[in-house]
């Protein structure tokens, strides 16, 4: 079977998809794969042993980003093509079967939409690749021996970010239980410069951040005890991959987006969901949620 998978520019969205995509190979474990998706999500994909073919659809003005994926895949002969952005290119290609997402918000969990398209019910978690190289220099990076505190103080934009001050009032609350903290963030200098306080002042800590294939990433938070971090595509990432991950929600909607996963959660600052200030949540409830997912962790 080829299956065109066309999922979502953003690295959050991507990896909630991926429960799906992984449910399709379970049930047809010869599938081959092209996926569509944006340049920041490429390197999650690229891992998956059935995937053959990965096609970056970088926007474009005019929409002409849909114009080159349609006229990369138009050669091609699908069994099936799935479209998680609600796009119409499924239409002019040629395929057997075709489900297409809807666009737009509604409301629910995000991960019930994509899960949706195939009647299942539950919805399957999220889940990430890597290859053994990434496991030999994530275990060379974050050795055994020691219990290892995932931090993520970025998120793609200021709104969303819990203050930084806070993170290491937690993260000093958190490494007196025996936990040595690790820093990630994404590529680029504005993500490092919210990140900077905690790597300039938190004793002890590793800088991970920055410009890793997303495979590399969940294989470096395999390692870790607990991962805290504001919603973000990091956030999804650590959940997929099975670590006890707790995001930090203010005004967006855990209700669409709080991590799925074998070991997640989430606390919420206290308003309107949608429009509560994260910087109103409090140190002390996200260290005892912490704490939670420590003691029930793996």
């Amino acid at each position: 079977m080829r299956i065109l998978f066309i999922t979502a520019n953003r690295l959050g969205d991507a990896v909630i998809s991926t429960g799906l995509l992984a449910a399709l190979l379970r049930r047809d474990p010869q599938a081959r794969v092209t996926v569509a998706c944006g340049p920041v999500a490429a390197s999650l994909f690229a891992p998956c042993p059935n995937v053959e073919r990965i096609i970056r659809v970088g926007k474009k003005k005019w929409d002409l980003h849909w114009f080159d994926l349609w006229r990369a895949c138009v050669g091609t002969r699908w069994d099936l093509v799935i479209d998680l952005r609600g796009s119409a290119i499924s239409l002019f290609l040629r395929s057997k079967k075709r489900k297409i997402l809807r666009g737009g918000r509604r409301p629910g969990a995000r991960i019930g939409h994509v899960a949706a398209l195939f009647k299942l019910n539950p919805p399957p978690l999220p889940e990430v690749w890597t290859t053994p190289e990434q496991d030999q220099k994530a275990a060379r990076l974050l050795p055994d021996g020691m219990r290892w505190l995932a931090l993520a103080p970025t998120a793609n934009w200021d709104g969303k970010i819990w203050p930084p001050e806070n993170f290491l009032a937690l993260a000093e609350k958190l490494c007196a239980q025996n936990l040595r903290p690790v820093v990630f963030y994404g590529p680029g200098a504005d993500e490092h410069a919210r990140a900077e306080l905690l790597l300039k002042q938190l004793p002890g800590v590793l800088d991970l951040g920055g410009d890793r294939p997303i495979g590399e990433v969940a294989a470096l938070l395999r390692r870790c005890a607990l991962f805290v971090g504001n919603d973000s595509g990091l956030m999804h990432v650590s959940a997929a991959a099975g670590v006890p991950t707790l995001g930090l929600f203010g005004p967006s909607r855990a209700s669409e987006y709080a991590p799925s996963g074998p070991c997640a959660s989430y606390i919420a600052a206290p308003g309107p969901e949608g429009s509560a200030p994260i910087a109103g949540l409090g140190v002390d409830p996200v260290y005892e949620a912490a704490c939670s997912l420590l003691s029930h962790g793996r």
